[in-house]
């Protein structure tokens, strides 16, 4: 009941951006849809999920097309966007669909961080709370690409650096910084011995 009241007070919003890693997100913005719309969400037409890594300029303007469209059934539809990473010029793109969606059209962005939300797109959206990770041994959840790392060997931790502190161009480099801000930040849910002066290293080089 508690987490239908807060979805009621979204409900005169179309448009949407969740902070989570793109599975969670959709699962969120699918519940969403499920409880607020009253729709059905298993192979239904009109359920959109578009996965992407980085989305591009081009991916902006084939979600616009994509949402432009009538639903297939019934007066809704919704156009989920979830994406590891977003170029700048890509979400300059969504400003006018975000803005004004499509009659019936409800968006949501899934986002692992804000912190590469755009001002201006982020004035067209409103923040959907996702539910609290669930506990695992008596700590909170990590984050995919956090276990991802504490998972991996010496060798891999060594490559996953290697990629994150480099970048062809400034708006790469920030898109990796935060990346991997946002793994050091995931760290903090957990205890662990290995790899912790690679760890300290990040810190060093992303926080300082």
């Amino acid at each position: 009941m508690k987490d239908r009241v807060r979805y009621t007070d979204h409900m005169k919003h179309h448009a949407f951006v969740i902070e989570a890693e793109a599975e969670k997100g959709i699962e969120v913005a699918q519940a969403w849809a499920r409880e607020q719309l009253g729709m059905k969400i298993e192979n239904s037409p009109d359920v959109v999920v578009l996965r992407y890594g980085l989305l591009s300029v081009e991916d902006s303007r084939r979600v616009s097309e994509l949402a432009a469209g009538a639903p297939f059934v019934g007066e809704t539809k919704v156009v989920i966007i979830a994406a590891s990473r977003t170029y700048h010029e890509a979400q300059n793109a969504l400003l006018k669909l975000f803005e004004e969606p499509p009659a019936g059209t409800y968006l949501f962005l899934i986002m692992p961080s804000l912190g590469g939300l755009l001002p201006t797109l982020r004035s067209r959206v409103q923040v959907l709370s996702k539910p609290v990770p669930r506990l695992r041994s008596g700590r909170q959840e990590i984050a995919g690409p956090t276990e991802q790392f504490l998972a991996a060997s010496k060798e891999k931790r060594s490559a996953m650096i290697k990629r994150l502190t480099s970048g062809k161009d400034e708006e790469e480099r920030r898109e990796l910084r935060e990346e991997a801000i946002a793994i050091i930040n995931g760290t903090s849910f957990t205890r662990y011995s290995k790899g912790f002066d690679i760890i300290k290293k990040w810190h060093t080089i992303f926080l300082n």
